[in-house]
């Protein structure tokens, strides 16, 4: 790049400050890191806040409701590509993960006894889903976390995105380049990263996600020579507030709605997921947004309808759905909520292990930006907070066991700025929400693929935005083929031309790199007895 504008030192650089980066960062801090944690936005601008429903956790206190029923609710909302011992391992660390967070100054919603308030969502067996401010989980843990960061005087960088790893060929890496949004560079020499910085829902042109989720992490993790796995399930959050010509971010309409008694409606008013799966409304996401989807084409409409003015106190439950909803003019209390399913959650990322190391030294991921195997081909409804609150605090003792051993870190000169393969952002948007969204077949994906391909070029990371486009372009290429070489549908991923499991792909994770001109492709052996 050119000459650093700054250049700083630091034990752990965390990138990105949600639930996942500022828990590893305290954890880091407390035991006596340096830590300093950037992040290319406002320090709450990620997509921990705008989590609604809550945090999936057992901690005994509900009758018939185990540690093991939720392990195996996240196994079959999997759909057979989860780690099993993963699954175990994390929801096992749930109760204690959230212990600390209390502790840390998060305050959930309580019984008038005290207890915990718990709520049922999609795919769960019992009601184990606990939440704060009715419908927002999400603000109030990174209220908390950012909080407890100024408290512990954690250093956080604002308004700087992560453009490369710094890293010679085969070399653990030793820092990061960011630019801040002026374009000028600037160099945070480390002996370990942590990339948090979240999925990548706005590679479609609808989405829950916010500005920030374009991808970042994992393209600068492949850039970095790591490998990335499960990028074609992308989960479409099946109610989302529907905005007649609508594009980018679009309010959520919690699932918990449907966990307090909302149903989904047709044109005509009849129930239609009544018969499609055992639990109806609350069946898994990828069922119930497949089913929407079906339906709005059988009906020709752009939406369905979800119907909870039968759920008594709607407003006081869900006051950020009402206020999105009474924004739109409509009124939840009286009518039906016009839905329809948007890019929601990435369930692959970067590959990592329970602990969050990739197969880069120095290199670490956690939360969305994360493979860890707990998600599979689709992720069980709030399972992503405590993902990134128990793996988070897994990172953070996992740098300081790293760095209690001595190990070489090369100096490393500043590139200059590099030139990346960039796309419009728009035309990558379209292309894949028209070939790569709910329903997917091999001449969408393939005509997506077409104008991804045609309308990139060379172009230097000189912002935020460009750094950004690059992200996504990668993004496009490496999702697109995942999605093109899985020919199944599984989970999250739905293939019209292929619309049944094949026992054949069954643990058959497709793994993503790099190759010598920059280019995702798919592993060889990830494909070893698939024929």
């Amino acid at each position: 790049m050119n000459a650093p504008h700054w250049e700083a030192a630091a034990d752990l650089v965390v990138i990105g400050s949600g639930v996942a980066g500022l828990t590893a960062a305290l954890d880091a801090a407390a035991a006596g890191l340096r830590v300093v944690v950037v992040t290319k936005d406002a320090e709450d601008a990620g997509s921990t806040r705008w989590a609604q429903g809550g945090v999936a956790v057992v901690v005994g206190d509900v009758a018939g409701d185990s540690v093991d029923a939720h392990v195996t609710d996240t196994l079959t909302a999997g759909a057979g590509l989860c780690d099993a011992a993963a699954v175990a391992s994390i929801l096992t660390d749930g109760p204690a993960a959230v212990a600390r967070l209390r502790a840390r100054g998060a305050v959930f919603d309580t019984t008038p006894a005290g207890a915990l308030e718990r709520t049922r969502e999609g795919g769960h067996s019992a009601f184990r889903v606990v939440r704060a401010g009715g419908d927002a989980t999400g603000a109030e843990i990174e209220r908390a976390l950012v909080a407890a960061a100024r408290g512990a005087g954690l250093p956080l960088l604002t308004g700087h995105v992560a453009v490369d790893a710094l890293r010679v060929d085969g070399e653990p890496v030793a820092g990061v380049t960011v630019l801040d949004d002026d374009g000028r560079p600037g160099l945070l020499r480390a002996p370990a990263v942590l990339l948090a910085t979240g999925g990548y829902g706005q590679l479609f042109a609808s989405t829950t996600n916010p500005a920030t989720s374009t991808g970042d992490g994992i393209a600068l993790a492949l850039r970095a020579g790591a490998t990335a796995a499960d990028l074609e399930f992308v989960q479409f959050h099946p109610t989302v507030l529907y905005l007649p010509g609508a594009l980018g971010h679009r309010p959520l309409v919690t699932e918990a709605v449907r966990g307090e008694g909302g149903v989904l409606r047709d044109r005509t008013g009849a129930r239609f997921m009544v018969g499609v799966h055992p639990l109806a409304e609350l069946a898994p996401r990828d069922v119930v947004a497949a089913a929407i989807t079906r339906r709005m084409g059988e009906t020709g409409t752009d939406c369905v309808w979800l119907d909870a003015t039968a759920v008594d106190g709607f407003a006081a439950r869900f006051p950020t759905v009402t206020a999105s909803c009474r924004a739109a003019g409509i009124d939840p209390t009286r009518e039906p909520i016009p839905v329809t399913p948007a890019a929601h959650y990435a369930c692959g990322g970067v590959l990592t292990d329970v602990e969050g190391r990739t197969a880069v030294s120095g290199l670490y991921a956690a939360g969305e930006v994360a493979r860890t195997g707990l998600h599979g081909a689709n992720r069980l409804a709030s399972n992503s907070l405590l993902e990134g609150l128990v793996v988070g605090a897994r990172v953070g003792r996992a740098v300081v066991a790293d760095l209690a051993v001595p190990r070489p870190v090369p100096i490393t000169a500043a590139a200059p700025l590099p030139v990346f393969a960039v796309a419009d952002r728009r035309v990558v948007q379209r292309a894949m929400s028209a070939g790569a969204g709910i329903g997917r077949d091999a001449a969408g994906l393939a005509a997506a693929s077409d104008v991804v391909e045609a309308a990139t070029g060379p172009g230097p990371a000189t912002d935020r935005a460009g750094v950004e486009d690059a992200a996504l372009t990668l993004l496009a290429a490496a999702v697109l083929a995942c999605a093109g070489t899985r020919t199944e549908t599984r989970g999250c991923h739905v293939r019209t031309d292929h619309p049944d499991r094949d026992d054949a792909w069954q643990r058959a994770s497709l793994r993503v790199s790099l190759d010598g001109d920059g280019r995702p492709v798919v592993a060889a052996d990830a494909l070893a007895g698939v024929a």
